[in-house]
C-alpha cells in the first residue's frame, strides 16, 4: 500500500510542529508539503529540522496549490479566513481535509459545508479521542438529566485568541443537541454586574487563561443538592495530533462530505 502524503499547514507553530513529528512518526503516512503564511520567516526552512526531526527534504512554502496537487490529506490547525481557502483548495484537488481551527463564524461554516460537497472534510473542535468520548457523556447526561443546569469551564495558555474554546463550545453543542435546542439560543458566554437570575436551560460558559496550559475542560450538571462534573486535561498537544493524523487515514476512499471525530472513532451518543 502507498504511503499517505499529508501536508501540513500552519507547520512553523506550535502545532504545526507537533504534526509534522506526528504524521512523521505514523506508519502509512508520510510529510509531503509544509505550508506557511507569506512572509514567515521560516520559509524555505526544512520541515523536519523546524520540527527537531532530521531534515526531511521538505521545506516550507506559502503556496498551497503544487503542496495540495501533489498530496492526498492536508491537516490544518490555522486561523478561520486560511482554513476557508484551504477547504476550497482541498474540494477543486478533492483530497482530504483535517480542520483543528476553531473560531468560525456562521458565514464561515456554510462555505466549509459547501466545501465538503466535493472534499471529505473532517473537522472537530478536539480531536483527542478523550474529549471526542467526553462529548458522548456529557450528550447522554444532559438527556438523561434535563433540569440539570449546564456549565462549561475550560482553561488554556495565555496565547490562545479565541473564547470559548472548539472544545468547549463542541461540548456545550453536544449537550444543547442533546436537548433537542439549538446552542446559539441558549448559550451565555459571560456574567458582570447583576444579571438576574439564572434562565432555564441557559447552558454557561467560563474561559480562563495563563500560563502553558495546554487545555483543561469541566462540563458541570448542577441539580437539586447534587452536582456532576465530567472533564478531560490535555497534558501534550501530540494528542491532537495523533487524532487528526487518524482523521486523515480515516478519511481515503471516504464519500465526500462534513464529518466528525465520533465518525472516525465510531462512537455513538
Amino acid at each position: 500500500m502507498n504511503e499517505i502524503r499529508i501536508v501540513v499547514a500552519g507547520a512553523a507553530g506550535r502545532m504545526g510542529r507537533t504534526l509534522i513529528r506526528s504524521v512523521s512518526e505514523t506508519k502509512g503516512c508520510v510529510l509531503s508539503g509544509a505550508l506557511e503564511a507569506h512572509g514567515h520567516p521560516d520559509l524555505g526552512q526544512d520541515a523536519g529540522a523546524l520540527a527537531g526531526l532530521k531534515p526531511l527534504g521538505v521545506t516550507l512554502t506559502d503556496d498551497p496549490l503544487p503542496a495540495l496537487a501533489h498530496a492526498q490529506a492536508v491537516i490544518d490547525f490555522t486561523v478561520p479566513n486560511v482554513s476557508i481557502e484551504l477547504a476550497a483548495l482541498a474540494a477543486q484537488a478533492r483530497i482530504v481535509h483535517v480542520i483543528g481551527t476553531t473560531g468560525f463564524s456562521a458565514d464561515d461554516e456554510a462555505k466549509i459545508r459547501a466545501a465538503a460537497r466535493h472534499a471529505v472534510i473532517v473537522k472537530s473542535g478536539n480531536m483527542s479521542l478523550g474529549v471526542t468520548l467526553l462529548a458522548s457523556l456529557v450528550a447522554r447526561a444532559a438527556r438523561a438529566l434535563p433540569d440539570f443546569d449546564i456549565e462549561i469551564v475550560e482553561m488554556h495558555h495565555r496565547l490562545k485568541v479565541d473564547a470559548p474554546s472548539g472544545t468547549a463550545l463542541l461540548l456545550g453543542r453536544a449537550a444543547a443537541e442533546a436537548r433537542g435546542a439549538p446552542l446559539e439560543e441558549n448559550m451565555v458566554r459571560a456574567r458582570d454586574g447583576h444579571t438576574g437570575t439564572r434562565a432555564h436551560g441557559a447552558i454557561g460558559f467560563a474561559a480562563l487563561r495563563g500560563g502553558t496550559v495546554v487545555g483543561e475542560h469541566e462540563v458541570i450538571l448542577a441539580g437539586a443538592h447534587e452536582r456532576i462534573v465530567l472533564g478531560h486535561v490535555a497534558e501534550d498537544r501530540a494528542i491532537f495530533a495523533q487524532g487528526a493524523v487518524a482523521a486523515a487515514k480515516w478519511g481515503q476512499g471516504r464519500s465526500p462530505g462534513l464529518y466528525g471525530m465520533k465518525d472516525v472513532l465510531g462512537i455513538a451518543d
